[in-house]
């Protein structure tokens, strides 16, 4: 089956629209801290759907696995635990920066180093890229997706003006510039590193493809190994917190212990709404016993919408043919328009100013349209020899 850019396109949105929409199950999740959900959504999300779905869909998985090579493995792996890095940070980002600069910032930068650094690693960019035509409007698609979230981030400030000072407070009481920016940075970069893995796992493609694997599901041999990597941090990070916070027993039904370490904070490659600094604090009242046949089955629920957003990916990046880097572009602004339409049907803008409100759609109309455009630049690729 040859490329199919529209159909890539399609991909994309759904797997934006499956990001954007995970963590409303959790909102059913009772008397669980932060840590203890977050890590039971992501043994669904990092480890049992991409195993499970691997060994349906494509051909001798533990085979293909064997036959990669440790170097290509291990690099794989490794990018994935440095993407578990950037999620882990981007909460520092929202603390130091605030909510829409934090969000602006760490997701530019994830959108662009992301991007164009696999290219500019391969030395492609030079000769597909700047010596195409087709090259070049993916690439000014690429650009416009940055001033779309530029703009997003300017509708955000201009709505976070109208808050009141508790509220700002709340959100941006360690606001530091310089050091926001430098945690932007390294967040946005780190969260990039999805793509960096996804790259790198090219071998293992080509060997699950001469396996006999359908093109369509080439990716998902990688995926398990770039979220093994990204699992490996946030397990560790979830049980020193569950150390810390003595919310350990709540695995297994006991009581409320400790608190909760905070309200969830997306990572910089997650559905990026504002929402989700407000949502899913702990309750505080009287210590009961969680419900945990429903906490379990809501944080099945969550994870495996989370991890529909890669399985989709991949099936998107399986049809955007040798400009397959882009991708990450469009899985970036699909994230940001979906989590924004979400926030609108949350009434999460209801009262913004006039000026906020034009800002938000102005953000929505150039995302929208810089997908269009790499899907256009994609589809011109396919007309060439």
């Amino acid at each position: 089956m040859g490329a199919n850019p529209l159909l890539g396109l399609v991909f994309h949105w759904i797997g934006g629209l499956a990001s954007a929409s995970f963590y409303i199950p959790y909102r059913g999740v009772r008397k669980w801290a932060w840590e203890t959900y977050w890590l039971v959504g992501g043994f669904f999300s990092w480890i049992i759907a991409p195993w499970l779905l691997a060994l349906v869909l494509t051909k001798d998985l533990m085979g293909v696995l064997s036959a990669a090579s440790g170097g290509t493995l291990f690099w794989t792996y490794f990018f994935g635990v440095l993407w578990g890095l950037g999620g882990l940070t981007f909460g520092l980002t929202m603390r130091y920066l605030g909510i829409s600069l934090g969000m602006a910032v760490a997701l530019g930068f994830c959108a662009a180093f992301g991007t164009l650094i696999p290219p500019l690693f391969k030395g492609e960019f030079a000769t597909k890229v700047l010596g195409t035509h087709s090259g070049l409007v993916i690439l000014l698609g690429v650009g416009i997706c940055l001033a779309g979230i530029a703009v997003s981030g300017l509708a955000g400030m201009t709505k976070e003006r109208q808050m009141s000072e508790e509220e700002k407070k709340a959100v941006i009481k360690e606001f530091n510039f310089k050091k926001g920016i430098l945690v932007a940075t390294f967040s946005g970069i780190m969260s990039a590193c999805f793509s960096y893995g996804l790259a790198a796992g090219e071998p293992i493609k080509a060997l699950t493809l001469q396996q006999g694997t359908a093109p369509l599901w080439q990716g998902l041999p990688v995926l398990v190994v770039v979220l093994l990597g990204g699992f490996t941090t946030n397990f560790i990070w979830c049980l020193f917190l569950n150390w810390r916070n003595k919310t350990g027993g709540q695995y297994f039904g006991s009581q409320l212990e400790g608190h909760a370490s905070g309200p969830i904070i997306e990572t910089a490659i997650e559905a990026p709404g504002e929402e989700m600094a407000r949502q899913l604090a702990l309750s505080s009242a009287e210590p009961k016993r969680a419900p945990l046949a429903l906490n379990y089955l809501f944080c099945a629920i969550a994870g495996v919408t989370w991890y529909f957003q890669f399985f989709f990916y991949t099936m998107g990046e399986s049809q955007m043919g040798q400009y397959k880097f882009s991708s990450w572009t469009l899985h970036m602004a699909s994230i940001i328009i979906f989590s924004t339409l979400w926030g609108i049907a949350l009434s999460e803008w209801k009262g913004a100013s006039s000026r906020a409100m034009t800002f938000l759609v102005l953000s929505l109309a150039v995302l929208v349209g810089s997908t269009v455009i790499i899907g256009y630049g994609n589809y011109l690729a396919t007309l060439s020899p």
